[in-house]
């Protein structure tokens, strides 16, 4: 990780970062037509006459987008709005048919909410200004086209959930984890499907730095991040190429750039506009938009357990510290693999470790979800087990792992009896094996009884290497200590 992420003073320059995400609502049609959402289709085959914007053609709302809208509204702890107005924000593309785009603007259905996660071992909180309801534009096409462009309408009239962030977070690792919570809330709730790559989720950073102290510094908008590695690679040249443009005695112009993963750099691709530049006015076209109480209330109700939630549960019931718990809530698959694992094994601890661990390793290298884990949950517990009534070590625990994984075998107890990995239970013959360790390392004994700490570690390496790691490591520790008391 570079040091721009590292720390909040960059060159002597704080860094300033907001977030604008644009969330496709997982309706199955659009925002104000009956035309497919699915992806993939050929171009213009899921475009009505209302996407088109065919004349006499007018918009009716989709009350599955409001659904999700309050859906995430309680999510985040934020306002859900009683009455919100729909716009329309003038401006002239190619890809948008209308020559305008249907969105909210000064009253949103989503006002404030808060963001919470955990930043190396830190809590943040990224206060929320708003979430607004607007339809997506369409596609250009260039690829396929020799001195022309093609325009595909299908994602024209998508649905879109627009969340904006005060200017918060103070590093680039601290904006990338803000945008990995808000990816984990959107898909937990199922508001989104989350797809990066096929434009579900997509983040423009506004990125300034400024000498502690100062105003805000001028932002320059980042469009359409579609990966997390991509926005830290963006976010972290942004900071570089404004602060070096400022001690050359330049002056940031507000402007919309582009990230180009091939060169690693951003480029500016139009002036940055603001809000009297898209001459916002009602649209007359679509009442305001009046949500009851008791629509807020029942979706309250209806709504499962929320990742906070389950994270503050964690740690009253199993007693895991926050990190822990926020871990452990990354997704419901990864919480609900956890819940069995403690509750088999009644060791909430060891399972988080485990699981935080060695699994996600493995997962993690083999670019598995927790769903395709070639350990169940089940032997995990018994695993667990094992350990926590003294039967195997750590090390030996390892070992049973690794031969799960790669099917060696599937039931714990057996592997552990035909690898003869039962950690030594005969006190006897471990003090036998610990007065020969004493013996054979005189030198490390004196140093023990002289006072040095890292000769006493050196004579448990050598006890457990004796044992060829059977014995209970705590065992040894208490022997030592009587012998050379």
């Amino acid at each position: 990780m570079s040091k721009i992420t590292k720390s909040l003073l960059v060159q002597g320059y704080e860094v300033v970062i907001g977030f604008e995400t644009h969330t496709q609502l997982t309706t199955k049609s659009k925002i104000f037509s009956r035309a497919s959402t699915a992806f993939g289709a050929e171009p213009n085959t899921q475009a009505s006459a209302v996407d088109f914007a065919l004349p006499g053609a007018l918009p009716v709302m989709n009350k599955g987008a409001v659904q999700r809208a309050i859906e995430f509204g309680l999510a985040v702890n934020a306002h859900i709005a009683e009455k919100s107005i729909f716009a329309r924000k003038n401006y002239f593309y190619p890809d948008l048919p209308k020559g305008y785009q249907i969105s909210q603007f000064e009253i949103p259905v989503v006002q404030g909410g808060v963001v919470e996660f955990f930043l190396d071992g830190e809590k943040k909180s990224v206060r929320l200004v708003r979430a607004h309801l607007e339809e997506d534009a369409g596609k250009s096409l260039h690829e396929d086209f020799i001195g022309m462009s093609g325009i595909d309408l299908n994602r024209a009239g998508t649905p879109l959930l627009e969340i904006v962030t005060e200017p918060d977070m103070r590093s680039t690792a601290e904006a990338v984890a803000y945008a990995k919570e808000l990816h984990k809330i959107v898909t937990w709730i199922g508001i989104c499907d989350g797809n990066m790559q096929e434009g579900s989720f997509r983040c423009d950073a506004n990125v300034s730095v400024r000498k502690p102290g100062e105003p805000l510094g001028t932002r320059r908008e980042i469009k359409n991040l579609n990966s997390f590695k991509f926005m830290q690679q963006a976010m972290d040249y942004e900071v570089r190429w404004q602060i070096e443009q400022i001690e050359d005695g330049h002056a940031i112009q507000q402007a919309t750039v582009l990230f180009d993963p091939d060169t690693g750099e951003t480029r500016s691709m139009r002036s940055k506009e603001d809000a009297a530049d898209y001459r916002y006015f009602p649209d007359p076209d679509l009442p305001p938009l009046v949500i009851g109480r008791d629509w807020v209330e029942r979706t309250r109700s209806a709504m499962s357990e929320l990742p906070r939630v389950m994270a503050a549960r964690f740690v009253a019931d199993y007693g895991l510290p926050e990190y822990d718990a926020g871990q452990l809530t990354q997704g419901k698959a990864v919480a609900a693999y956890f819940e069995v694992v403690a509750a088999a094994s009644k060791q909430p601890k060891l399972a988080s470790n485990w699981v935080m661990g060695e699994l996600s390793r493995r997962l993690n290298t083999e670019e598995k979800s927790i769903d395709a884990s070639s350990v169940s949950a089940g032997q995990l517990a018994s695993l667990i087990g094992r350990i926590a009534d003294g039967t195997i070590s750590n090390n030996a625990a390892r070992q049973v792992f690794d031969a799960l994984w790669t099917g060696e075998g599937q039931d714990v107890d057996a592997l552990i009896d035909a690898k003869g990995l039962k950690s030594m239970s005969d006190t006897g013959e471990l003090e036998k094996i610990i007065d020969e360790v004493l013996a054979a390392n005189a030198k490390n004994v004196e140093e023990v009884r002289a006072g040095n700490a890292k000769a006493f570690n050196a004579l448990v390496g050598q006890a457990m290497k004796a044992t060829k790691s059977k014995a209970n490591p705590a065992q040894v520790n208490e022997l030592l200590k009587q012998k050379l008391a």
